[in-house]
C-alpha cells in the first residue's frame, strides 16, 4: 500500500523524500502514518522499477535535496494499484478499501466504478462470513464474541452503503 501512497501524492507533483512523507501523512493519516523507514525503501524499489525518477539538486546553503517525480509508467501504475483488491486480511482491508477511494478521484468514471464493484464484492464477503459465525452452532459464539460479530457486520454494512452511494454520485 505505500506504493499506491507515494505515487498518488507524486501525481500531483514532484516532492523530496521529506514531502513525501508529509504529503501522505497530510491526506491519509486517519487511515495509515508511515515511517521514513517504510518510504525510503519504497522509494529506491519504484525507482528502480522504473516508475519514479529521482532528480538531484543544491539548494542554496549547499545541502543536497532529491526530487522524485513520477514517470509516464508510474501513472499506469499508480491505476493498477488503486484498482488492486487482493488482499485477503478483513482488517487489512477496510483500511486499503479507504485508501483507494481516497485515490479514486484519479481514475476515470469507468474504472471508478470497476473498483467500487470490486470493493463491495469483497465487502459483501467479508460481511457474509462474520454474519455465519454468529449462528454457527459449532463455535456457539461468547456474548462478547457475538458483540463484536454484531459490530463487524455494521462496519461492513455502513462501508457497502458508502460504495453505493460513492457508484450512485459518480454516474451523475
Amino acid at each position: 500500500m505505500i506504493e499506491l501512497l507515494i505515487l498518488f501524492v507524486l501525481s500531483s507533483s514532484p516532492l523530496t523524500m521529506y514531502g513525501v512523507l508529509k504529503s501522505i501523512l497530510a491526506k491519509f493519516s486517519p487511515y495509515t502514518k508511515p515511517s521514513f523507514g517504510t518510504i525510503k525503501p519504497a522509494l529506491l524499489r519504484l525507482e528502480k522499477q522504473g516508475i519514479i525518477i529521482s532528480s538531484k539538486s543544491i539548494s542554496d546553503g549547499g545541502k543536497v535535496s532529491v526530487m522524485y517525480a513520477i514517470t509516464p509508467d508510474g501513472l499506469k501504475e499508480l491505476k493498477n494499484k488503486i484498482l488492486e483488491v487482493d488482499t485477503e486480511n478483513p482488517v487489512q482491508f477496510l483500511s486499503n478499501a479507504r485508501i483507494q477511494l481516497v485515490c479514486a478521484g484519479f481514475l476515470d468514471m469507468e474504472s471508478q466504478q470497476e473498483l467500487f464493484k470490486k470493493l463491495e464484492r469483497r465487502a459483501l464477503l467479508i460481511k457474509s462470513d462474520a454474519e455465519s459465525k454468529i449462528s454457527d452452532t459449532v463455535i456457539s459464539p461468547t456474548y462478547f464474541h457475538r458483540l463484536v460479530l454484531d459490530n463487524t457486520i455494521c462496519e461492513y454494512n455502513n462501508f457497502i452503503n458508502l460504495l453505493e452511494g460513492l457508484k450512485r454520485g459518480s454516474n451523475s
